[in-house]
């Protein structure tokens, strides 16, 4: 069900930010970091690869499947219905039906997109016109790339993207189904 997404196998940068102190929790939730998504997911996430690769970019993801006791620990921390799933509706990362990405350049380079991943703001709503139009630019193009490749967007996420019908399609999942926990 849940496939491993490894820089090696599928072409893309992972910055896993939630394995870091680099969230907004300001402390690792997961003890290793991994990134899986679900088998249609994934198939979404090869044709966003090579819808980005002729225009010079590669993709980065922050966060893929979130399992559900890590949706509890980030709820928690900040149970915020604009910006998180509240646990007991479940995540479509909690369901390998989300991921959290961004572009770079060949070099590596994260383009700007106006805010960091996770800052809870307004600002990083996808249309909002207070950022330089260079990063608005960038959003669109991620937009584009994702949009062309089969994927939902949350409006006020810049980063998010999932599955369409993600909640009704795919159960929730824990931690135990993964081939070593990442908690």
């Amino acid at each position: 069900m849940l496939v491993e997404i490894t820089p090696a196998d599928h072409d893309i940068d992972l910055d896993i930010a939630y394995a870091t102190e680099r969230n907004f929790t300001g402390k690792p939730v997961y003890a290793r970091a991994a990134c899986y998504l679900h088998r249609d997911a994934e198939e979404r996430l090869w044709r966003a690869v090579e819808l980005a690769r002729p225009l010079g970019l590669r993709l980065r993801i922050f966060d893929a499947f979130r399992p559900a006791e890590a949706q509890w620990r980030l709820w928690e921390a900040r149970p915020d219905p604009d910006f998180l799933a509240d646990p007991r509706r479940g995540s479509p990362h909690s369901r390998g039906a989300a991921i959290d990405l961004t572009l770079v350049d060949g070099d590596g380079v994260a383009l700007p997109m106006g805010t960091e991943f996770d800052a809870f703001t307004p600002l990083s709503h996808h249309a909002n016109r207070e950022i330089p139009v260079a990063a608005q630019a960038n959003r669109l193009t991620l937009l584009g790339i994702m949009s062309a490749a089969g994927w939902d967007f949350y409006g006020r996420e810049w980063w998010h993207y999932q599955l369409f019908d993600a909640r009704s399609r795919y159960p929730l999942l824990s931690d135990s189904v993964l081939p070593a926990p990442m908690l």
